[in-house]
């Protein structure tokens, strides 16, 4: 599995920054975040299988699966350890590969994200839907519970563009990834995550309010809590401004 990628440099010797997505969105859920970013570090990012330019596979995925493919790419670019950023499926991927790979993570973000979120009935009924009607089917209630109230009424156009992403992402893929958010329990193996992690919540996250994270921060051997006001679930791209620095910051171990 070869995974579609794009690569943002930064400074002349500056570490890597892994950046991983949201269910349903594709590299460009950090398009606020990048620019930024790369004045500190070198910016991978890339689409989860089954998204954006990434192939589709058939059949149900595994959270291990999408991690396998985060280990190849490593692999492919020749890194060894990187830092990594992950927003819900991508924190869920994150985490695991805390767990399962401690040796390639220095340290670790997580975002709008949780251990576990049951139950999977949720998830195996989503996947139906989309494999029989397309992603069009849930665009519009995904998206608005990605943004607050106040975003979805004053900014149309990113709105806009954010159901499209979603509408974009090919229905097997995007099944076979909520397949893998049934399947996933975390919560007992997080405990052996060593890697200095920032958990970071939207205030008015409806899909994994600020009590998922803090459970986070609180199960890691090394967490902190940061709860962002005025944002949900893609609170990287509704708070940058407090998302990116704070990101950063932790990166640099400013906040240790």
């Amino acid at each position: 599995m070869s995974l579609h990628h794009e690569i943002t440099p930064g400074p002349a010797g500056a570490p890597t920054v892994v950046l991983s997505n949201s269910l349903g969105s594709t590299l460009h859920m950090w398009d606020r975040n990048v620019d930024d970013l790369s004045r500190h570090f070198t910016v991978v990012r890339y689409d989860t299988r089954g998204h954006g330019k990434s192939a589709v596979l058939e059949g149900a995925a595994h959270l291990d699966d999408l991690c396998d493919d985060v280990i190849a790419l490593l692999d492919q670019l020749d890194l060894a350890t990187v830092h990594f950023v992950g927003l819900s499926l991508g924190g869920m991927t994150g985490m695991r590969l805390a767990v399962r790979n401690p040796e390639r993570l220095d340290r670790l973000v997580v975002l709008c994200t949780s251990p576990y979120l049951g139950p999977a009935s949720n998830w195996s009924d989503r996947a139906a839907l989309v494999r029989a009607e397309g992603t069009g089917a849930v665009a519009e209630a995904v998206v608005d519970r990605w943004y607050s109230p106040g975003f979805l009424a004053s900014e149309h156009e990113r709105v806009t563009e954010a159901r499209a992403m979603v509408a974009g992402t090919p229905a097997d893929g995007y099944a076979a990834c909520c397949e893998a958010i049934a399947t996933m329990d975390l919560r007992d193996e997080i405990k052996q995550i060593s890697a200095p992690t920032l958990a970071i919540a939207g205030a008015d996250d409806p899909s994994t309010p600020p009590p998922h994270l803090q459970g986070i921060a609180d199960a890691v051997q090394q967490g902190r809590l940061l709860v962002v006001p005025d944002s949900a679930h893609l609170a990287n791209d509704e708070q940058p401004a407090v998302v990116t620095p704070a990101i950063i910051a932790h990166l640099q171990g400013e906040d240790s």
